[in-house]
């Protein structure tokens, strides 16, 4: 039986049932918020509170498990999940990396092969300590590892980190996760930079796909073999949900949905996004929207039932057991 680790513990892979393949709980800054507390952040046990009532109403909108993508970088930390996860009958499932568009902290300009502490790759080892031993001192192991390119491209410090996602993929299994920046073309890079690797790309899932209304710039990706993330429902000043609905039924309607993924990548509380900007810039952006809007208008446009547990129950639990 195959088994996909969860916050609360390993769950069968068959068990996850309807999955968010990309999203936030709480996206934080550890260093800024303890010299500039953030007015928004309501108190820890509140915020936990807050998150908790979010997943019990997706658990009743018939959410099963979520994918928490907040890897450092992100102010990934784990104890604050676990409370959430204790509280709420969603699995959360959680992942490694490390989340940068530019260059790493001094840490690994320091530390590394032919650096002034000179010794292996820290990062590989740290994604691989994440996915076999747990994180830090909590016993949760990470299942999936995070990966970003924005518009800079492959910069020094984002080369690293993919090829630590590299080596731990080949050590361990486990499927990467990516950001991309569609202007850009990212996902082409990130491609072509894990075949070089010898990452087999059915094992790279390609994220926010869904910001792109270029129909072959997303199939290149799915006929090159990689799962697409049609995963920022809801982010409107980027990309409105009509149109995002619109590929989203024409990729089903070429017979791509066994390559797709649906998700928000939205957030609890996030320092990047506030929630009263959310609120006013993009007011469906949050966990619910793919159950309260969009599978109702997919419906409408006859997207089969099907087709829906195609994209969020099968594809998501092959991506989250990587390779076996």
């Amino acid at each position: 039986m195959t088994t996909i680790e969860t916050v609360r513990g390993p769950v069968a892979a068959e068990d996850l049932g309807v999955t968010l393949t990309h999203e936030h709980i709480f996206t934080k800054n550890p260093e800024i918020e303890q010299q500039w507390p953030d007015p928004e952040w309501e108190g820890e046990e509140p915020m936990i509170a807050k998150a908790v009532a979010v997943f019990q109403t997706l658990k009743a909108k018939g959410i099963d498990t979520v994918v928490d993508l907040t890897v450092p970088g992100l102010g990934r930390y784990i104890p604050r999940i676990q409370k959430v996860a204790a509280a709420t009958d969603v699995n959360i499932v959680v992942g490694t990396g490390f989340y940068t568009f530019k260059d790493l902290p001094t840490f690994f300009n320091t530390h590394g092969p032919g650096l002034m502490v000179d010794g292996p790759e820290p990062l590989t080892e740290f994604f691989i300590r994440d996915i076999t031993e747990g994180i830090g001192d909590t016993g949760v192991k990470a299942q999936l590892i995070k990966i970003a390119t924005d518009e800079y491209g492959i910069t020094e410090g984002v080369g690293r980190v993919m090829s630590a996602a590299a080596a731990a993929h080949h050590e361990t299994g486990r499927t990467i996760s990516t950001h991309t920046h569609v202007e850009h073309f990212t996902g082409r890079d990130q491609q072509a930079f894990f075949r070089n690797a010898g990452v087999p790309l059915e094992h790279v899932l390609i994220g926010h796909c869904g910001d792109s209304t270029d129909l072959d710039y997303l199939k290149e990706i799915m006929d090159n073999g990689s799962t697409i993330g049609l995963d920022r429902f809801g982010m409107e000043q980027v990309l409105r949900d009509s149109d995002r609905i619109d590929m989203l039924v024409q990729l089903v309607e070429e017979g791509y949905e066994d390559r797709l993924t649906l998700s928000h990548d939205a957030g609890v509380f996030s320092i990047n996004t506030p929630p009263s900007w959310r609120s006013r810039v993009a007011p469906n952006w949050h966990h619910a929207n793919i159950s309260d809007n969009i599978l109702p208008a997919i419906r409408e446009r006859g997207v089969s039932e099907a087709s829906i547990s195609q994209m969020m129950v099968t594809n998501a639990a092959r991506v989250l057991t990587g390779r076996k």
